[in-house]
């Protein structure tokens, strides 16, 4: 299994991009976000997620390990694939998906195409107690280019995982931890630090 590829982006599609690696091109499928990052020649790393079928073998690339694990986790809902999944990883940073189940903001799910309102509510609800954990496992440190356009990436990630972990620590539940998290960061805006994060969270949670 493929799991990581490093080359050159060497053309870009509505859809995927070709990596030459050692002068082998390889079709890699990836959100338009991940796409829009990207200019043929750069040098860029990607996370792979690998699908063997019969008839076909299927790449799909990731600026981080923590969008990864977000794509697999989305295709454990019923009505989600690989499709569906991109598209919604197309419109929004694992940490600002992690932010919507947490509050609960079904709108901001049901934005992604191919997303009607029944199946942005089913991803919410499945996904509440799973949310917490993955904002927290990953950091959201994109490694999508190693020195074209795409190298500059969200870092607020830090803060808001190492929040959810403070106040885990502190004795407030994942879930509980993460709503309060995804709220601070609305009142305060996405590039708080730490600090801020923890001290608004905890005033959430004493309300």
């Amino acid at each position: 299994m493929i799991g990581k590829l490093r080359g050159k982006v060497d053309a870009i599609g509505e859809s995927f991009l070709i990596i030459d690696v050692n002068g082998v091109g390889y079709e890699v499928q990836a959100s338009s976000r991940t796409l829009r990052n990207l200019k043929i020649g750069d040098d860029v790393t990607l996370t792979i997620d690998t699908h063997v079928r019969e008839d076909a073998i299927r790449l799909f690339g990731f600026q981080s390990e923590l969008e990864r694990s977000w794509f697999r986790t989305l295709q454990t809902i019923q009505g989600v694939g690989s499709k569906v999944a991109l598209a919604l990883l197309g419109i929004m940073s694992p940490q600002d998906l992690a932010n919507a189940i947490a509050l609960g903001n079904v709108a901001a799910v049901e934005e992604a195409p191919g997303i009607g309102k029944k199946l942005a509510q089913r991803i919410v609800l499945e996904l509440k107690d799973k949310a917490p954990a993955l904002s927290v496992a990953g950091l959201n440190v994109p490694i999508a280019a190693a020195g074209g356009s795409g190298a500059a990436g969200p870092v607020h990630g830090h803060a808001a995982a190492e929040a959810i972990s403070a106040l885990t620590n502190l004795g407030y539940n994942p879930q509980q931890a993460s709503a309060a998290v995804a709220a601070a960061m609305k009142d305060a805006g996405s590039a708080a630090d730490t600090a801020t994060l923890i001290k608004r969270g905890l005033k959430e949670l004493a309300r």
